[in-house]
């Protein structure tokens, strides 16, 4: 099948992926704009994976102040380079987490976040909450369901985005790693809200 131009368009409009590895992507799915999709996605998750390691200096403060000017969110995102911190798809990013901070309300960034006791005290009142009675093999799947519930909802980087509930806020940033070329990190927030 012959690749137009109009079908490389199409999937650099979808993905933000270059000319050549829309063609590439396209000539290896035979010109279905699904898969050569999700073949850019791949590709873009394994350059993400390697650049997770790389050290982040640059970066800038993202802001939203809700409307009323009742609540506000920071949120300090980071790369390695000065260049993708001034471009408009990282400032986006950027008031994108700050607006999902300020909507979702979340505790910590990260799993690795969430201090022993605070999953320590969840665990024993999701216990409490379960009827004893059940096997003990249902009790702890219930008890570990909740408690992946309340990771989701405290825990920025596990939440579902509010601009697209199929996607979570860690897919969100790999993403944009793959698109900027460069590891992007969430190093913290803070949410305001007036008498809050």
């Amino acid at each position: 099948m012959e690749i137009t131009a109009s079908m490389v368009k199409e999937l650099r409009q979808l993905t933000g992926a270059g000319v050549l590895d829309c063609r590439k992507a396209l000539e290896t799915a035979g010109g279905d704009l699904k898969r050569a999709a999700e073949l850019l996605r791949e590709k873009g998750l394994a350059a993400a994976a390697k650049k997770a390691t790389r050290e982040v200096h640059e970066g800038l403060i993202g802001s939203y102040i809700h409307m009323g000017s009742k609540v506000a969110a920071l949120v300090e995102l980071n790369c390695e380079t000065d260049f993708v911190a001034r471009t408009a798809d990282f400032q986006g990013l950027a008031k994108d987490l700050a607006m999902q901070i300020v909507a979702a309300r979340p505790t910590w960034v990260r799993i690795e976040d969430v201090p022993a006791d605070v999953l320590a005290q969840q665990t024993a009142t999701y216990r409490a909450e379960v009827d004893p009675a059940k096997p003990a093999a249902v009790i702890e799947k219930i008890i570990e369901g909740k408690l992946a519930k309340f990771l989701e909802e405290s825990c920025l980087l596990e939440q579902p985005f509010i601009k697209d509930e199929t996607v979570r806020i860690k897919d969100l940033l790999t993403a944009a790693v793959a698109k900027l070329g460069e590891n992007i990190v969430v190093r913290r927030f803070a949410r305001l809200e007036v008498g809050g």
